[in-house]
């Protein structure tokens, strides 16, 4: 299935909530090993904050593996797919890395209780 971002959070693709929105539509897919096309014709900016959430919270249950065959990335240009793949890159230590997701929430926990 193909899901056309523009046309789901609009040109600029920096949000939680629109990657969010992602997410909510491509996660059952995978999970059912179903593939699935991002097409990103018509954003204009990207922000590592919205792959977080479209993309990275994947990698909490669908191996990297899995998600490299099943998702497709079109249109996303030179800078998108930098932001992209430094995500993904962090995402997959976290999620794969015990110690090191103990000690990011550790951190994350102080610095919250903090503000």
């Amino acid at each position: 299935m193909t899901y056309k971002i523009y046309d789901i959070v609009g040109e600029y693709a920096i949000t939680a909530e629109g990657g969010q929105k992602i997410y909510d539509k491509i996660h059952p897919q995978l999970l059912a090993g179903k593939p699935v096309e991002l097409d990103f014709t018509g954003v204009k900016v990207f922000a590592s904050l919205f792959f977080n959430f479209a993309i990275a919270q994947l990698l909490k249950d669908i191996p990297a593996s899995n998600l490299n065959q099943l998702v497709k990335f079109t249109a996303l240009g030179s800078h998108g797919l930098n932001v992209l793949e430094r995500v993904i890159v962090n995402a997959k230590r976290y999620y794969c890395d015990q110690q090191y997701r103990n000690a990011v929430d550790t951190v994350m926990a102080q610095q919250a209780a903090i503000l």
